[in-house]
């Protein structure tokens, strides 16, 4: 398979009042093209700061992180906008990203409009991809305080998907899901990867779902790997007590 995605001894540290300490200590993983990665682990293992980096939401402080075989490490300008077109994130809290002066439709279409698509074909579109992802068309007029959490996610995960990137990071995306409808929006993640050779990062508690949809595995802690491989063989033998302690924990 071809290599999508490289993170590369990639580190990030931050002050805690006075003490620096390591978010992310120097670690190492790649993406194939088609795969979906999970990465898991407890509250402040350095998860999300991986995402952010990644997505450049955060500087990286020292390595490498490649996309497509290009160095984007702390991106900017056009470079930037490139690397948004080709990856997309679905946040755990989703409200504060979107833009509070548009309705969600607007949200939605104003990626579509960006990609070249006229505003009528843009609104047919994003009424179809609210309508897949569980959300009635009158959703497109509401703004995002108006809507609960699980929908302002339905409709964030509606605008990652809108203009068909390469690489989609969910960031504890479906936890504000009820059961059906997160199964719905897995269905329909799992369709697009099949269909489009989409790639995903679930940055995820729920290891039950990792299982099911999942090709591999990272297991992370305190901002290094812990262990790394397919899902099924690192969740029914964990090489070390750290990992089986985790799979325990929620299994």
């Amino acid at each position: 398979m071809e290599k999508l995605l490289e993170v590369k001894n990639v580190k990030k540290s931050f002050y805690r009042g006075n003490k620096l300490v390591d978010a992310v200590n120097g670690i190492s993983f790649s993406i194939e093209k088609g795969e979906c990665v999970a990465i898991v682990g407890e509250s402040g293992s350095g998860k999300s700061t991986v995402a952010r980096m990644i997505t450049n939401l955060t500087t990286v402080d020292s390595g490498k992180i490649i996309l497509d075989g290009i160095d984007i490490t702390n991106a900017k300008g056009k470079k930037l906008v490139s690397i948004y077109r080709k990856i997309q994130m679905v946040f755990q809290m989703p409200v504060s990203s979107f833009n509070p002066r548009l309705t969600l439709g607007e949200s939605i279409m104003e990626n579509l409009v960006n990609k070249g698509l006229t505003r009528e074909s843009a609104r047919n579109k994003m009424l179809n991809l609210l309508e897949i992802c569980g959300l009635k068309k009158e959703y497109s007029k509401r703004y995002p305080h108006q809507v609960s959490g699980g929908e302002c996610q339905r409709a964030a995960i509606a605008r990652a998907i809108s203009i068909n990137p390469e690489l989609i990071i969910l960031d504890e995306a479906t936890s504000a899901l009820d059961v059906t409808v997160q199964a719905q929006i897995v269905d329909l993640l799992m369709k697009l990867k099949k269909e489009t050779g989409i790639s995903y990062i679930f940055i995820c508690h729920d290891i039950a779902l990792v299982q099911n949809i999942c090709d591999r595995i990272i297991v992370m802690r305190n901002g290094e790997i812990e262990e790394e491989g397919i899902t099924s063989d690192v969740i029914k033998n964990p090489n070390n007590d750290y990992t089986k302690m985790l799979i325990d924990s929620v299994l």
